[in-house]
């Protein structure tokens, strides 16, 4: 390559953030409940409860990474629909503060609340043309289960999370969560609400970590 090119090649690296050069790499597999039965009005709704547990049906895992960082500058607001009578995503990963929508697809009333310890409120009824899209913050780290008051087993879960290195897995447990400052951390997985396991890591610059949580 000629000198020029050199040059150039050197300036724009130079211009990149410091953690697209030297960012890591976690992936694996999370093992997961096995996927059960549920009556065919648990399984309209989505999310399932055995033995008290709330999660997905089929099962899913939120992996992050646990640590101190730098708080975001802004949050993009997430949506969490109401569509022929569930809730979609049935499972919603977000980062603290981040502002949540949920909009109403169905030509019925929702009244959507929770009354999760880290988040409480109540949106009221509505349907779509009644009012703006009705919208809550989440500024607390912790698990938030969304209830209708009008349809009773309607179930979603939001996941609030301190962190902004997450990713849902796959209905078979894969994960990739790429973009990770490198240092000792943990990494934890959210499987249900009562279960989540952890491993300590050790990230290096542009590598990548297999992980397995069996």
């Amino acid at each position: 390559m000629h000198l020029r090119g050199l040059l150039w090649l050197n300036a724009i690296v130079s211009l990149l953030p410091p953690l697209i050069l030297a960012s890591a790499t976690v992936e694996g597999r999370v093992e997961l409940p096995k996927s059960h039965s549920a009556p065919v009005q648990a399984k309209r709704y989505e999310i399932v409860t055995k033995g008290g547990v709330l999660s997905t049906q089929p099962p899913l895992a939120v992996v992050y990474l646990e640590g101190a960082f730098q708080p975001p500058v802004s949050l993009s607001v997430k949506q969490v629909v109401q569509k022929d009578l569930t809730f979609i995503p049935s499972l919603l990963p977000v980062r603290v503060g981040t502002k949540v929508e949920f909009p109403n697809l169905d030509d019925v009333y929702h009244s959507i609340f929770s009354y999760s310890p880290v988040k409480r409120f109540d949106l009221g009824r509505y349907r779509p043309e009644e009012r703006p899209i009705p919208a809550e913050t989440f500024d607390k780290p912790g698990l938030v289960t969304l209830r209708c008051d009008i349809h009773e087993h309607m179930r979603g879960l939001i996941l609030v999370l301190n962190t902004p290195y997450f990713v849902m897995t796959d209905t078979e447990g894969h994960f990739r969560l790429a973009g990770l400052p490198a240092g000792r951390h943990t990494l934890k997985a959210w499987i249900d609400s009562r279960t989540t396991r952890e491993k300590a890591v050790e990230l290096k610059s542009g590598q990548t970590l297999h992980v397995d949580f069996l």
